[in-house]
Protein backbone atom coordinates (compact mmCIF):
# COMPACT_ATOMS: atom_id res chain seq x y z
CA UNK A 1 0.00 0.00 0.00
CA UNK A 2 1.34 3.21 -1.09
CA UNK A 3 2.48 5.71 1.43
CA UNK A 4 0.07 8.69 0.46
CA UNK A 5 -3.31 6.41 1.30
CA UNK A 6 -2.25 5.74 4.85
CA UNK A 7 -1.22 8.95 5.96
CA UNK A 8 -4.80 10.00 3.99
CA UNK A 9 -6.54 8.07 5.99
CA UNK A 10 -5.16 8.96 9.24
CA UNK A 11 -5.67 12.47 8.60
CA UNK A 12 -9.50 11.99 7.86
CA UNK A 13 -9.63 10.09 10.86
CA UNK A 14 -7.99 12.25 13.18
CA UNK A 15 -10.38 15.04 11.64
CA UNK A 16 -13.48 12.98 11.60
CA UNK A 17 -13.25 12.81 15.60
CA UNK A 18 -15.66 10.76 17.28
CA UNK A 19 -18.92 12.46 16.90
CA UNK A 20 -22.28 10.42 16.95
CA UNK A 21 -22.05 9.82 13.50
CA UNK A 22 -25.18 10.37 10.70
CA UNK A 23 -24.72 9.91 7.09
CA UNK A 24 -22.95 12.00 5.18
CA UNK A 25 -24.90 14.88 2.57
CA UNK A 26 -23.45 13.37 -0.89
CA UNK A 27 -23.20 15.67 -4.36
CA UNK A 28 -23.64 14.47 -7.70
CA UNK A 29 -22.51 17.72 -8.75
CA UNK A 30 -19.27 16.65 -11.07
CA UNK A 31 -15.81 17.18 -9.98
CA UNK A 32 -13.84 20.23 -11.40
CA UNK A 33 -11.47 19.64 -14.88
CA UNK A 34 -12.69 16.35 -15.18
CA UNK A 35 -16.46 17.44 -16.59
CA UNK A 36 -14.72 20.45 -18.18
CA UNK A 37 -15.11 18.56 -21.92
CA UNK A 38 -17.20 15.58 -22.79
CA UNK A 39 -14.65 14.42 -25.35
CA UNK A 40 -13.70 10.75 -25.08
CA UNK A 41 -10.12 9.67 -24.91
CA UNK A 42 -8.79 7.51 -27.70
CA UNK A 43 -6.42 6.20 -25.10
CA UNK A 44 -7.07 2.27 -24.51
CA UNK A 45 -6.71 1.11 -20.97
CA UNK A 46 -3.52 -1.39 -20.25
CA UNK A 47 -1.46 -3.53 -18.10
CA UNK A 48 1.35 -1.61 -18.52
CA UNK A 49 -0.15 1.86 -17.33
CA UNK A 50 1.02 3.80 -14.71
CA UNK A 51 -2.26 4.94 -12.93
CA UNK A 52 -2.91 8.12 -10.11
CA UNK A 53 -5.25 8.08 -8.21
CA UNK A 54 -7.95 11.37 -6.41
CA UNK A 55 -10.97 11.26 -4.67
CA UNK A 56 -13.65 13.12 -4.92
CA UNK A 57 -15.64 14.87 -2.13
CA UNK A 58 -17.94 12.36 -1.65
CA UNK A 59 -15.03 9.76 -1.14
CA UNK A 60 -13.38 12.35 1.57
CA UNK A 61 -16.95 12.65 3.63
CA UNK A 62 -17.55 8.87 3.66
CA UNK A 63 -13.95 8.26 5.15
CA UNK A 64 -14.99 10.86 7.59
CA UNK A 65 -18.24 9.10 8.14
CA UNK A 66 -17.24 5.86 8.28
CA UNK A 67 -14.32 6.91 10.70
CA UNK A 68 -16.40 8.55 12.91
CA UNK A 69 -18.78 5.27 12.97
CA UNK A 70 -16.11 3.29 13.64
CA UNK A 71 -14.84 5.26 16.77
CA UNK A 72 -18.13 5.29 17.97
CA UNK A 73 -18.07 1.73 18.08
CA UNK A 74 -15.39 1.30 19.78
CA UNK A 75 -15.16 4.04 22.51
CA UNK A 76 -18.31 5.70 22.58
CA UNK A 77 -20.84 5.29 25.40
CA UNK A 78 -22.69 3.01 23.80
CA UNK A 79 -20.41 0.20 23.36
CA UNK A 80 -19.47 0.40 27.40
CA UNK A 81 -23.27 -0.38 27.33
CA UNK A 82 -23.65 -3.36 24.71
CA UNK A 83 -22.80 -6.94 25.17
CA UNK A 84 -19.54 -7.26 23.32
CA UNK A 85 -20.25 -9.18 20.21
CA UNK A 86 -22.80 -6.28 19.42
CA UNK A 87 -19.96 -3.72 19.39
CA UNK A 88 -17.44 -6.38 17.60
CA UNK A 89 -20.10 -6.61 15.12
CA UNK A 90 -20.36 -2.76 14.77
CA UNK A 91 -16.54 -2.16 14.53
CA UNK A 92 -16.01 -4.78 12.04
CA UNK A 93 -18.69 -3.85 9.70
CA UNK A 94 -17.10 -0.29 9.49
CA UNK A 95 -13.47 -0.79 8.63
CA UNK A 96 -13.12 2.88 7.37
CA UNK A 97 -10.28 1.11 5.33
CA UNK A 98 -12.35 -1.66 3.65
CA UNK A 99 -13.14 -0.17 0.22
CA UNK A 100 -10.18 1.92 -0.25
CA UNK A 101 -7.44 -1.18 0.09
CA UNK A 102 -9.89 -3.58 -1.58
CA UNK A 103 -10.06 -0.42 -4.58
CA UNK A 104 -6.13 -0.35 -4.14
CA UNK A 105 -5.69 -4.02 -4.49
CA UNK A 106 -8.00 -4.53 -7.38
CA UNK A 107 -6.25 -1.69 -9.51
CA UNK A 108 -2.74 -3.17 -9.04
CA UNK A 109 -4.04 -6.58 -9.98
CA UNK A 110 -4.82 -4.69 -13.56
CA UNK A 111 -2.31 -1.95 -14.01
CA UNK A 112 1.96 -1.20 -13.98
CA UNK A 113 1.90 0.95 -10.69
CA UNK A 114 -1.07 2.58 -8.68
CA UNK A 115 -0.34 5.62 -6.83
CA UNK A 116 -2.83 7.77 -4.56
CA UNK A 117 -2.29 11.64 -3.84
CA UNK A 118 -4.31 14.13 -2.37
CA UNK A 119 -4.91 16.82 -4.48
CA UNK A 120 -5.15 17.12 -8.73
CA UNK A 121 -1.72 19.30 -8.52
CA UNK A 122 -0.15 16.13 -7.49
CA UNK A 123 -1.09 13.72 -9.18
CA UNK A 124 -0.34 16.20 -12.47
CA UNK A 125 3.04 16.57 -11.44
CA UNK A 126 3.33 12.61 -11.33
CA UNK A 127 2.48 12.76 -14.65
CA UNK A 128 0.39 9.32 -14.94
CA UNK A 129 -0.39 7.68 -17.76
CA UNK A 130 -4.05 7.24 -16.29
CA UNK A 131 -5.67 9.47 -13.78
CA UNK A 132 -8.48 7.89 -11.56
CA UNK A 133 -11.36 9.70 -9.95
CA UNK A 134 -12.64 7.88 -6.96
CA UNK A 135 -16.00 7.99 -6.03
CA UNK A 136 -17.59 5.96 -2.80
CA UNK A 137 -20.85 5.94 -0.68
CA UNK A 138 -21.94 4.17 2.35
CA UNK A 139 -24.69 3.94 4.75
CA UNK A 140 -25.17 2.16 7.98
CA UNK A 141 -27.51 0.64 10.57
CA UNK A 142 -28.20 3.17 13.14
CA UNK A 143 -30.80 2.87 15.93
CA UNK A 144 -33.19 4.85 13.76
CA UNK A 145 -32.76 2.90 10.44
CA UNK A 146 -31.88 -0.78 9.53
CA UNK A 147 -31.07 0.05 5.84
CA UNK A 148 -27.91 -0.45 4.28
CA UNK A 149 -26.36 0.89 1.18
CA UNK A 150 -22.90 0.77 -0.49
CA UNK A 151 -21.37 1.73 -3.72
CA UNK A 152 -18.40 2.33 -5.57
CA UNK A 153 -17.14 4.37 -8.78
CA UNK A 154 -13.76 4.98 -10.56
CA UNK A 155 -13.83 7.10 -13.70
CA UNK A 156 -10.59 7.15 -15.91
CA UNK A 157 -9.34 9.67 -18.03
CA UNK A 158 -6.41 10.37 -19.54
CA UNK A 159 -4.03 13.04 -19.05
CA UNK A 160 -5.74 15.51 -20.71
CA UNK A 161 -8.97 14.74 -18.60
CA UNK A 162 -10.46 12.74 -21.64
CA UNK A 163 -13.10 10.25 -20.20
CA UNK A 164 -12.08 6.61 -21.06
CA UNK A 165 -14.71 4.61 -18.70
CA UNK A 166 -15.93 3.92 -15.90
CA UNK A 167 -16.00 0.75 -13.22
CA UNK A 168 -19.06 0.74 -10.50
CA UNK A 169 -20.37 -1.51 -8.28
CA UNK A 170 -22.99 -1.46 -5.44
CA UNK A 171 -25.21 -2.94 -3.37
CA UNK A 172 -28.34 -2.52 -0.74
CA UNK A 173 -30.33 -4.70 1.90
CA UNK A 174 -33.31 -3.39 3.81
CA UNK A 175 -33.59 -5.17 7.44
CA UNK A 176 -35.43 -6.11 9.88
CA UNK A 177 -35.01 -3.78 12.58
CA UNK A 178 -31.94 -4.54 14.31
CA UNK A 179 -33.39 -3.55 18.22
CA UNK A 180 -35.80 -5.66 18.24
CA UNK A 181 -37.02 -6.61 21.99
CA UNK A 182 -37.67 -10.17 20.53
CA UNK A 183 -34.06 -10.71 19.51
CA UNK A 184 -30.84 -12.06 21.58
CA UNK A 185 -27.24 -10.82 21.25
CA UNK A 186 -26.29 -13.15 18.62
CA UNK A 187 -28.86 -12.33 16.73
CA UNK A 188 -28.08 -8.59 16.70
CA UNK A 189 -24.85 -9.46 15.94
CA UNK A 190 -25.15 -11.27 12.92
CA UNK A 191 -28.06 -8.73 12.18
CA UNK A 192 -24.86 -5.91 11.73
CA UNK A 193 -22.27 -8.27 10.21
CA UNK A 194 -24.67 -7.83 7.09
CA UNK A 195 -23.75 -4.31 6.49
CA UNK A 196 -20.03 -5.53 5.73
CA UNK A 197 -21.32 -8.12 3.74
CA UNK A 198 -23.36 -5.70 1.29
CA UNK A 199 -20.04 -3.92 1.08
CA UNK A 200 -17.99 -6.70 -0.10
CA UNK A 201 -20.51 -7.26 -2.70
CA UNK A 202 -20.41 -3.86 -4.01
CA UNK A 203 -16.92 -4.36 -3.96
CA UNK A 204 -16.91 -7.78 -5.95
CA UNK A 205 -19.56 -6.25 -8.48
CA UNK A 206 -17.01 -3.04 -8.78
CA UNK A 207 -14.16 -5.77 -9.77
CA UNK A 208 -16.39 -7.28 -12.53
CA UNK A 209 -17.11 -4.28 -13.98
CA UNK A 210 -13.83 -3.13 -13.67
CA UNK A 211 -12.68 -6.50 -15.83
CA UNK A 212 -15.24 -6.34 -18.14
CA UNK A 213 -13.93 -2.06 -18.64
CA UNK A 214 -10.14 -3.44 -19.02
CA UNK A 215 -11.08 -6.29 -21.34
CA UNK A 216 -13.46 -3.35 -23.86
CA UNK A 217 -10.75 -1.29 -23.78
CA UNK A 218 -8.32 -3.58 -24.79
Amino acid sequence: MNLRIVALLTLVAALAGCAVPGAPRYSDAPDGPFRASAVTSSVALKHTQTVGVIFTENTVANLAYMARYNATAQDGLAAKLTDSRITEAYVNSSDPELAINWFAQSLEKQFATVDFYENLDDVLAARPDVIVLLDTRSKLVTERSSDVQASISAEFFDGDFKFIGKAEGSDAKSMSPIWSHTKRAPEIAADINQQRQVQINALQKFDASLESLIKAES
